[in-house]
């Protein structure tokens, strides 16, 4: 792939690519890192892509196998440690959020798939139901419905873990 390419596809999929790898992620710097590493792989193997899918499938592919092996890699050596900011809240506001995001959080996980991947693609990776459908070959209706679904489970999800 010459360099006019690679940096034309740079430009056309970056932030598709970056917000894929943060909702699968939750992690803005492994994100950042693992999108990088996307293309460098991308730009190298240009030649084994098939055209069978769209190349942000492709490159989300590449991306979402790189986050595997991310995975893999800490759990041998240990999770990394976070360095954690306030961005000029109180301790009681972050604590409050925390709380929040954690219960959201406890309730997504519990979510089957599709549903949760889909929801986490459109909700943190803002992604348009037309590239959820793409990048699991499906529809954009499919896309809309499955994510109709995962709100409607997760807010049930949410009303019986406050009871």
């Amino acid at each position: 792939m010459d360099a006019q390419a690679s940096e034309k596809m740079y430009e056309a999929y970056y932030m598709r690519v970056y917000s894929y790898v943060v909702t699968i992620s939750g992690s803005r710097e492994l994100a950042e890192e693992i999108t990088q590493e996307t293309f460098c792989r991308a730009m190298t193997k240009s030649a084994s892509f098939r055209r069978e899918a769209d190349e942000v499938t492709w490159l989300c592919t590449i991306a979402k196998n790189l986050f595997y092996d991310e995975k893999r890699r800490q759990k041998k050596t240990g999770p990394i440690p976070e360095d954690i900011e306030a961005d000029g809240k109180s301790i009681e506001q972050i604590a409050a959020d925390r709380d929040s995001s954690f219960r959201v959080h406890l309730a997504l996980h519990a979510l089957e798939e599709p549903y949760r991947e889909v929801f986490e693609l459109r909700v943190f990776g803002e992604l348009g139901f037309k590239d959820i459908g793409t990048i699991f070959g499906k529809t954009e209706n499919w896309a809309r419905v499955t994510y109709h679904r995962a709100r409607l489970k997760l807010q049930e999800r949410m009303k019986t873990d406050e009871n």
